[in-house]
């Protein structure tokens, strides 16, 4: 069906589906009993995922530079780009508190290994992204809002439209046109001051650039952070985001109920290295149940799937490269 949709369906008759999408809006008829063990964190599990991402990471830079020439430079951004976007997922997770109780740590240990390094910080993604869950897919769901309208999130679109958005992240103008996005959707530079959001210290961050630009300079690698860190950022890994974004919220999706405004993907080996680590394809999971962290939401499925609503109403598409290609 070739339709555009402005928030949800207007054949939607349920208000309940206009905020705060979660379990408790269903009846899913599921024992406390079976729910309570998968919302217990693991810190060990997450941060040695952490250290896992960046271990492939400088793996795949000292071995390119070894071994440099075309082929192990391309690989080298996929592989890169696809670990960045990992560890994203794992701070998307933090953002949901999800990592460490203290949460002061939590956030400072999340920015250090993660979001400084992609020029943000958690604070800025979690305004963002709390909105999002509470008003997903509304007029007042910012991730829906920044991207209603824009022909990169607009389907049904042919393939070759949709290939060429991809090839255009790997010239970097697509990159550079979302970095320019994040900026404003993030309010990082000149955004609307809201008197409720929390003041942070920009000190860290400070420090932290501060760090980077003295051993870059000491030790001459700056040509190394712009082959192997500035280059797969505006490419291969904000279309890895990107590709998970549509898939997440985007194409062929009723938005008539709560359990189809958004895609569960189910992923092979390669899918889940390269566009869905750390089970990131779970997403109507991660709707229902936001305190539940990545490592248990296999397990959440399962559950779910012997609820007959879920099992009935789920929109779950077997794979993105298959499945996926054919429902955008």
């Amino acid at each position: 069906m070739y339709i555009k949709t402005r928030g949800f369906n207007p054949a939607i008759k349920n208000k309940a589906l206009m905020n705060n999408f979660d379990a408790k809006d269903l009846s899913l008829q599921i024992s406390s009993e079976s729910l309570k063990p998968l919302f217990k964190t693991n810190p060990f599990t997450h941060g040695s995922a952490i250290a896992f991402n960046w271990l492939i990471i400088l793996t795949a830079m000292v071995v390119c530079s070894i071994y440099f020439n075309l082929a192990t430079y391309f690989l080298a951004i996929l592989v890169i780009g696809a670990r960045m976007h990992a560890l994203a997922i794992l701070m998307h997770d933090a953002t949901h508190y999800r990592f460490l109780k203290n949460r002061k740590l939590n956030d400072l240990i999340t920015n250090v290994t993660t979001m400084y390094p992609m020029f943000l910080t958690i604070d800025n993604y979690r305004n963002n992204h709390l909105s999002h869950h509470k008003h997903l897919n509304t007029d007042h769901d910012p991730d829906w809002v920044s991207k209603f309208g824009k022909k990169e999130f607009t389907f049904p679109q042919t393939k070759q439209a949709f290939f060429t958005t991809i090839l255009s992240y790997f010239l970097l103008i697509q990159g550079i046109k979302d970095a320019f996005w994040f900026v404003k959707r993030f309010n990082i530079i000149g955004g609307k001051k809201d008197k409720h959001k929390k003041k942070v210290s920009p000190i860290p961050q400070l420090l932290f650039f501060a760090t980077l630009i003295f051993l870059l300079s000491f030790f001459g690698a700056w040509k190394y952070f712009l082959l192997f860190w500035v280059i797969p950022y505006f490419s291969t890994f904000l279309m890895f985001q990107y590709i998970r974004s549509v898939a997440e919220h985007f194409g062929e999706l009723k938005y008539d109920h709560l359990l189809n405004n958004s895609r569960t993907v189910k992923t092979n080996l390669i899918e889940r290295f390269f566009i869905a680590p750390h089970n990131v394809g779970y997403h109507i999971e991660h709707h229902l149940y936001p305190g539940v962290p990545y490592y248990h939401l296999p397990k959440l499925h399962e559950i779910l799937m012997e609820t007959p609503v879920f099992k009935e109403k789920a929109h779950i598409t077997e794979g993105y490269m298959m499945g996926l290609l054919k429902e955008l």
